[in-house]
């Protein structure tokens, strides 16, 4: 049965409508396991993600869904940052080298236009964008990470370098509270996707208000209308077909550790959403409303997700 077929029978007749349907190759099975894991039916989940490896044994992501789903039976969901391990050799591994190389470049170029520079860096995670970019000419530094071992390891390769900074272990949002200071330049490298979109309006205008220049990195992620559409599920399917083929030769740490705790958190239903991708043209819409007159953007890297775009608004 046709994928689109499946989704007009999930919304005709629900999740055992589709349980109890015909399928005909790996895409259907895998569909079902999709559906059934946002129903937290994982015994349903684990067999179709196994019933797609079979009809397709070359799949690198039915295979490790698969076995994801069988430690799900045994284990219980796997949260997405509990494996720091994982996430490390995610980040540095695969084309997570060059979008951060591109990116670290890029940002190193506009810090020196200036002859001095105070620059604010909203989620600064592990330093992996900043530390490459830094200049001898930056003056006041302020690092926003609300993960205190994240801007502990950022903190420390700046005290080995003697680099002076101010560390804030919090949110933006309760940064913006307390703080009106102003900055040459704000940046967020991959970071704001975490700010939800009824936020955003608000945290653009304090940028507006306290930085003469804005530089975001993001992911131009198309925006879908609904989380088992045809078109949504497809997408996800070879994007991550891709991004699995960049971590064949770990033993499955990135794909068991990181990947597929992402992925099948993209369908999961009873968990509360903590990222907001989209469209690049959105997040310039949106510094546009903020009163930025001057926004452009520049693709930084073709990254197997997304395509990842340097914003620059003054």
């Amino acid at each position: 049965m046709a994928l689109e077929s499946l989704w007009d029978l999930y919304r005709d007749a629900g999740y055992a409508g589709v349980r109890d349907a015909p399928r005909t190759d790996a895409l259907d099975h895998f569909y079902l396991a999709l559906l059934a894991y946002g129903e937290e039916d994982f015994a349903q989940a684990a067999a179709s993600a196994r019933a797609a490896a079979g009809e397709q044994p070359a799949s690198t992501l039915y295979q490790q869904a698969a076995h994801y789903l069988a430690r799900v039976l045994t284990e219980g969901k796997a949260a997405v940052y509990v494996d720091g391990e994982a996430f490390a050799a995610f980040t540095r591994g695969g084309s997570n080298v060059e979008l951060y190389a591109q990116a670290s470049q890029a940002l190193h170029n506009v810090y020196e236009e200036y002859e001095s520079l105070k620059l604010l860096d909203i989620g600064v995670g592990d330093g992996l964008a900043l530390l490459q970019a830094l200049t001898q000419n930056i003056t006041q530094l302020d690092l926003i990470e609300p993960s205190e071992a994240m801007l502990a390891q950022t903190t420390r390769q700046l005290d080995t370098w003697h680099v002076p900074y101010r560390a804030h272990p919090t949110t933006i949002q309760q940064f913006m509270k307390a703080n009106g200071a102003n900055w040459d330049v704000i940046q967020a490298t991959w970071s704001l996707q975490s700010v939800p979109p009824a936020d955003r309006p608000r945290v653009f205008s304090w940028m507006r208000g306290h930085g003469a220049r804005v530089l975001i990195a993001e992911f131009d992620v198309p925006e879908f209308t609904a989380l088992y559409e045809p078109a949504r599920v497809r997408h996800i399917v070879e994007r991550y077909h891709d991004g699995l083929a960049e971590y064949t030769n770990d033993g499955g740490l990135v794909a068991q550790g990181f990947l597929m705790p992402v992925m099948f958190g993209y369908f999961d239903r009873s968990a509360t959403r903590t990222n907001y991708e989209g469209p690049i043209g959105a997040w310039a819409e949106g510094l546009h409303a903020a009163g930025f007159d001057q926004v452009e953007m520049r693709k930084l890297y073709a990254y197997w997700w997304a395509d990842a775009y340097l914003i620059d608004a003054r």
